[in-house]
């Protein structure tokens, strides 16, 4: 069998694009693959990348995103069964905080971040797959290098919290696993990073910083965050550290064992709850004595398959 793209362009192993290539039939180990291991619709762990174009090259990074790697690079990736694209406009990103952020320098890079959900329990065989495709696209010449990667990670899910909790047998609001589907108008990310000498680089990584933040989160953040209007519901997570085959250009993880990050889904634009609710989350923070923000930053939804927004980045 062969396989064409386009007329008189035939596609096989990355790079030999010289004439028909004949790929075998899949063999069994695709049939044994789908019959064993976790399968359930549960979260298990996250990609979250925020990524700043250089300037002069974001209509271009947009159209390459947007057209190709949203797709070849993560959704067609087994086991990462949703994901959504966001943008911060040039106001949204004047908002963030802290100025002095260990996440960016300055604070207001990285204007796009994408989201994306990995079955529970599929974490090491996503990476094997998306660590071996990325390193086909590279010499293919698919991966728009003028960019940045600013605050990219996979990351382990540490549950919810809803403004409205479900009754038994009753969808009162989307749950975590539709946050990506559901046409949310805004999504506010929190990075907390507790002490340095409550790090746990164990396996799991929990670590008595992640725990206390986690707490204070559940106890005190979100019953006010939620409490408030516009905001739906928040996902927490904590980083897990990337493979050393990782691409050259993405950086190793920092704060491992101690840093939560928050995804925040609102219902309404950022800007119209931002003193309400995230204005004074580092004040929060540090009331709370759990740790540091070290970036609170908001983002409303991209329109895939349009520029929309790019001639407001800078």
């Amino acid at each position: 069998m062969t396989t064409t793209s386009e007329p008189g362009q035939t596609t096989g192993q990355p790079g030999r694009h010289t004439g028909p290539v004949a790929w075998a039939e899949p063999d069994q180990a695709y049939t044994d693959l789908a019959a064993a291991g976790p399968y359930a619709v549960e979260i298990g762990s996250a990609l979250i990348t925020m990524v700043e174009p250089r300037p002069g090259h974001e209509r271009a990074y947009n159209r390459w995103y947007e057209d190709d790697h949203f797709f070849a690079g993560a959704m067609a990736m087994p086991w990462m069964f949703t994901g959504r694209r966001w943008v911060a406009t040039r106001e949204l990103q004047l908002l963030r905080r802290p100025h002095d952020s260990v996440i960016a320098q300055p604070v207001t890079l990285g204007c796009y971040i994408a989201t994306y959900w990995i079955t529970k329990g599929r974490q090491e065989d996503h990476m094997r797959w998306t660590v071996a495709t990325n390193q086909r696209l590279l010499p293919d010449g698919r991966v728009y290098l003028d960019r940045d990667h600013v605050f990219t990670a996979f990351q382990r899910y540490l549950g919810a919290a809803y403004r409205d909790t479900p009754a038994p047998g009753a969808a009162a609001q989307p749950r975590d696993i539709h946050a990506l589907e559901y046409p949310y108008q805004g999504l506010v990310v929190e990075v907390i990073d507790a002490p340095a000498e409550s790090a746990d680089v164990s396996e799991g990584g929990g670590g008595t910083g992640v725990a206390r933040v986690l707490d204070w989160l559940r106890t005190r953040r979100a019953p006010r965050v939620l409490g408030g209007s516009g905001v739906a519901m928040g996902l927490f997570f904590t980083p897990l550290p990337l493979p050393d085959n990782r691409m050259s250009y993405v950086k190793q993880v920092e704060g491992l064992g101690r840093r939560v990050t928050v995804l925040w889904f609102l219902g309404t634009d950022p800007r119209q709850v931002w003193d309400e609710s995230f204005a004074r989350a580092g004040e929060e923070a540090e009331r709370g004595g759990v740790g540091r923000l070290e970036l609170v930053a908001p983002f409303i939804p991209t329109l895939p398959g349009t520029d929309a927004y790019v001639d407001e980045l800078r």
